[in-house]
């Protein structure tokens, strides 16, 4: 008898692809196109592989500047040519980040990300991120920090102040990516995270699906971060969240169970990263978020702030938790 793990019904992929570097979009876009269940079982196989399944890192981030970026990524309520209602903030204290970064891991965040809204940083704000980037690691937690493009030898001199991980999302594929920002390109952010890799950082790197992308385009954004030199060791999944004033305020919501293959697929082609449930959790049920995690998420942004829009407060992600039999590392 056939056992039900292994069902002549499961439909067959080229399993070398699984241990090449290199993945196809058409390879990417096969998994998407498995039954939903052939899917995340396969995912979840992968997942076990390399982590313990119920274990999910958790991060918090944190704007310490806030608002007036010069970009004009079509999905961020963060640039200064779209009316969004934010109010515009300056690079925050040193005093004041250490102290959210303390109430955090007395929360039970592990890593603390501070992100700022610039198109790159300047000398002088880079010497206050660094001294942030010191003093949060003193605290004995990860550190990681979004500035935007890097230029000369800022990466290696963040390094040497601490730096366990960089932010720098793709956002989506090739493509597309000119139908979402048309003030940098995609060159130029994997520029920075050639430049993030060399110095030694550790990179995070994902991207936002729902922005009117079709399948092919998510399948593109998969494949672009798994045949990175190095696929990054963190990969946030972003679901858009769509911001009144922005372009893309009236695109369509994403099917809930296309987000959930988006993660199978991202924790198939990326084994050993850690995919993150990043922006747009905070719409997102219970249940959902389960799905997530049996498809190889094992990472969340914890806290009741992402940036600039809400994310599910503290007590119910630990009751999320608490339900699921998950711990936090």
């Amino acid at each position: 008898m056939t056992s039900v793990c292994q069902s002549a019904k499961t439909p067959t992929l080229d399993q070398s692809a699984v241990e090449r570097r290199k993945w196809t979009v058409a390879e990417v876009e096969a998994l998407f196109e498995l039954p939903f269940m052939d899917l995340v079982f396969r995912a979840q196989q992968v997942h076990r592989e390399h982590f313990d399944p119920n274990a999910v890192q958790r991060s918090t981030l944190l704007s310490i500047k806030t608002g007036g970026c010069s970009e004009d990524c079509s999905y961020c309520s963060q640039s200064a040519r779209y009316k969004t209602g934010l109010d515009r903030q300056q690079l925050m204290a040193i005093e004041e980040v250490v102290e959210k970064a303390k109430a955090a891991k007395a929360k039970g965040s592990s890593r603390f990300c501070m992100g700022a809204a610039w198109k790159g940083p300047k000398e002088k704000e880079l010497e206050t991120v660094m001294a942030m980037v010191r003093e949060v690691k003193a605290l004995g937690m990860e550190t990681c920090v979004t500035l935007g493009m890097l230029k000369g030898d800022q990466a290696q001199r963040l390094k040497d102040a601490g730096l366990d991980y960089y932010n720098h999302n793709i956002d989506t594929a090739p493509e597309f990516y000119g139908q979402v920002v048309t003030t940098h390109t995609l060159a130029d952010r994997l520029d920075t995270l050639d430049q993030v890799r060399n110095a030694g950082i550790n990179v995070c790197s994902g991207g936002i699906v729902g922005m009117g992308e079709g399948r092919k385009s998510r399948a593109g954004l998969i494949a672009q971060l798994a045949n990175m030199p190095t696929p990054p060791q963190s990969v946030p999944i972003n679901n858009l969240v769509a911001v009144p004033g922005t372009p893309l305020a009236d695109v369509g919501k994403l099917d809930p169970f296309e987000f959930v293959r988006t993660i199978a697929a991202a924790r198939i082609t990326m084994p050993t990263s850690f995919v993150r449930l990043s922006a747009g959790r905070q719409q997102m049920n219970d249940e959902m978020q389960a799905l997530c995690f049996l498809a190889g998420a094992n990472s969340i942004f914890y806290g009741d702030q992402l940036l600039t829009t809400d994310n599910p407060d503290v007590d119910h992600d630990q009751a999320l938790f608490d339900r699921l039999g998950l711990r936090a590392i």
